[in-house]
């Protein structure tokens, strides 16, 4: 595996890992996270770039990072935090067609 992928696999569960501390101490809701990540989803698969010049493949790289860290603020309830695996698997099971895709 690339280690930039190894990089950003660690970066992303730090974030997660920060988003679930700022929302157990009452800094934010996991509500406020999930509109706000799911506002950079809505901005990235609605740039012109991503759109048009990229493959579906290409859209969700772009916005697996969002997604994970989406399902990682989600997954609260219990307190336990998903494996990065887990997280990915999820993603991919819920992941939507665009809309030049059906």
């Amino acid at each position: 595996m690339n280690v930039a992928n190894l990089q950003l696999e660690g970066l992303l569960m730090a974030i997660a890992a920060v988003n679930q501390i700022l929302v157990r101490k009452g800094v934010v809701d996991f509500k406020e996270i999930d509109v706000a990540l799911s506002k950079v989803e809505a901005a990235l698969t609605g740039d012109e770039r991503v759109y048009e010049d990229m493959s579906p493949a290409n859209r969700d790289a772009v916005c697996f990072p969002v997604r994970l860290l989406r399902m990682a603020n989600n997954s609260q309830g219990d307190g336990n935090m998903p494996t990065f695996a887990e997280l990915t698997r999820t993603v991919a099971r819920t992941k939507e067609p665009y809309n030049d895709q059906m």
